[in-house]
């Protein structure tokens, strides 16, 4: 969430990366400038900390000016189920430490959000399309609803590795494997300012909850938490042998970005 988000990115990732060496990282970036949406140069910057795949959700294309990076950069998606035609794709296919083939796929739900195409069908024709590609899935579903989220767990539950939820900025205390062997949570929560309300200031959030009037939000100052949930993989069966939620509050001491927010 914003430029604070991105800071403690940075030392959330130095910390966990370097101590327990994950193989692959994925961070949802939809919030990653100034709050709203993405430009190139700040998902070259989430790209520089050591992320190897950015995904998106409703805000991916609030900065116009990134519409035609989707189109090159294969490491940033935006959700699958948007309609043909929409700039950029949902999947990222790689091979991470040992050969082993991973997919990430970005869908997004349809409850109180904006309307796209189906998730449940499009990740069904998703997962069928890629699994002799693939020897481990892992599917960002960005959603509001609690109960589309899990309910979109139980139906990918023992045909891919994880369903990680996002779009909620509150992580979620639901993590577990599901009986088929899929990781699931129903959000991972935010990394961004803690004292805030889902990241942006108080006093915005609160003069329109208490007056009714749309005004402009901006994202909060001060230090952050670091939302994330640790996977453990098993490539030979496809499923997951562990999940475990990381939610810590992050020290920007040290940290200063030489950038302007955007």
């Amino acid at each position: 969430m914003g430029r604070t988000g991105r800071r403690a990115t940075q030392v959330g990732l130095k910390h966990h990366c370097k101590d327990d060496g994950y193989d692959l990282v994925i961070a949802n970036g939809e919030n990653a400038a100034g709050g709203f949406g993405l430009t190139e140069r700040i998902a070259n910057k989430l790209f520089s900390l050591g992320i190897d795949v950015v995904t998106g959700g409703n805000h991916t294309f609030d900065k116009k000016e990134i519409l035609p990076y989707l189109e090159v950069e294969p490491r940033l998606l935006r959700p699958a189920n948007y309609p043909p035609g929409v700039p950029g794709n949902g999947v990222w296919l790689g091979e991470i430490s040992g050969g082993i083939r991973m997919a990430v796929l970005n869908l997004q739900g349809r409850v109180f959000m904006r309307g796209v195409d189906d998730p449940f069908r499009a990740a069904d024709q998703l997962v069928e399309n890629i699994r002799d590609e693939a020897d481990l899935i892992v599917i960002d579903f960005h959603a509001e609803a609690t109960s589309e989220k899990m309910a979109f767990g139980w139906h990918m539950n023992g045909k891919v590795a994880a369903v990680v939820g996002t779009h909620t900025h509150v992580q979620t205390a639901d993590a577990r494997l599901l009986p088929g062997g899929t990781a699931y949570i129903t959000d991972v929560g935010m990394t961004g300012p803690i004292d805030s309300v889902i990241g942006v200031r108080k006093e915005d959030a609160l003069a329109r909850f208490k007056l009714g009037i749309a005004n402009r939000f901006q994202v909060a100052k001060g230090d952050p938490v670091f939302c994330a949930v640790a996977l453990e993989l098993d490539e030979a069966s496809g499923r997951a042998t562990g999940i475990s939620r990381i939610w810590e509050e992050t020290d920007l001491e040290n940290i200063r970005e030489d950038e302007e927010e955007e």
